[in-house]
């Protein structure tokens, strides 16, 4: 019980600062929308969840904002005000969904938090025009509400962010033909992919907030950690999150057979369930969601699920091992890392 209550209480203190963090993100990000023309405005507020297919104002299927909060938390963490660094927050958030839109259509996913993806309300040709806009959108945000030269520095560091993930994204899809992939693969693909992102993040609430070198290093190091986890809390609510929470049908990497990091710990291990679990990967039977199911326990059984949770806390432990320990206030940053392992229980 006393374990559940101290669980309770870091969910609610994570949801409280993602709460904060979007009270003061959201309203310039909506600006940054509303200046796109139509029909990419619209598709940009559904996608946000700010409306409906038809332009009706709702508030479902937004995003948690955790890598703005990462932002507001970073340049917390050395002393600085959150209005500082909030066109970084908007920058990254609109950046972040560049990247949603774009993979939901190369995954030919139709849903995306509980409704259906842009691509599948409005088409691909339309929801890649879409991405393409927001990010153009992240660099005008910053060029708009930052001073040189720390604008042009921003800018740069998005760029190499948005190569980085692109990166990232081939090497995801090309494991989907590759019968072997090693963990330190994976790690590779999820560094490029999600924890680059988390790791822009802190540099640029560092940078905002005029922290020296050492310190934006270090909350570098921070962020990509704590990405890693999450992507790997990805990975594992992927097969066995509930859709409810997820917005996608159960086992659904399974059925696409994703080298996730579970599946990739599960498929080097030489045990029975490992065996079973390459051969049902390799037959070019489609995997139904009954399958999936199946695949599920197998990747249970070979220790896939127990390894990956395992690894996610070694990011996290060296995460909050990075922070400078004269750090003013580091206590938000502590809390975004509790949520990543929260996440994947």
């Amino acid at each position: 019980m006393m374990v559940e209550n101290a669980t309770d209480v870091v969910a609610g203190e994570g949801q409280m600062l993602l709460c904060r963090a979007r009270w003061l993100w959201e309203p310039a990000m909506r600006e940054s929308v509303d200046g796109l023309p139509e029909p990419l405005r619209g598709m940009a507020r559904y996608h946000c969840g700010w409306c409906d297919a038809n332009g009706s104002a709702v508030r479902e299927g937004s995003g948690k904002g955790l890598r703005a909060a990462l932002v507001f938390a970073a340049a917390r963490a050395v002393g600085a005000r959150a209005a500082v660094v909030t066109p970084a927050a908007v920058a990254i958030e609109l950046l972040h969904n560049f990247t949603l839109i774009h993979d939901d259509v190369m995954d030919g996913d139709q849903m995306r938090r509980g409704r259906p993806a842009v691509w599948s309300a409005w088409g691909m040709s339309e929801a890649i025009c879409l991405g393409d806009a927001l990010h153009a959108a992240a660099i005008r945000v910053l060029t708009d509400g930052l001073p040189n030269p720390l604008a042009a520095r921003a800018v740069a560091r998005l760029a190499s962010t948005a190569v980085e993930i692109c990166q990232g994204q081939c090497d995801d899809l090309a494991f989907e033909t590759r019968d072997t992939i090693t963990v330190d693969d994976y790690v590779a693909m999820a560094t490029s992919k999600t924890a680059e992102l988390m790791g822009c993040a802190c540099v640029l609430g560092a940078e905002c907030a005029a922290a020296d070198p050492e310190t934006v290093t270090a909350l570098e190091v921070f962020g990509r950690q704590v990405g890693v986890a999450f992507q790997i809390a990805d990975d594992v609510l992927g097969i066995w999150g509930d859709p409810a929470v997820t917005g996608k049908p159960v086992g659904a990497d399974l059925v696409r057979r994703k080298q996730s990091l579970p599946v990739v710990i599960a498929l080097n291990e030489n045990t029975a369930a490992a065996s079973e679990l390459a051969r049902l990967y390799r037959s070019r039977t489609p995997i139904s969601p009954q399958t999936a199911a199946h695949a599920a326990s197998l990747v249970a059984a070979a220790g896939g699920r127990e390894g990956a949770l395992q690894y996610a806390d070694h990011c996290l432990r060296i995460a909050l091992a990075a922070l400078p320990p004269d750090l003013p206030l580091p206590a938000d940053l502590s809390t975004l890392a509790d949520l990543a392992r929260l996440r994947n229980r």
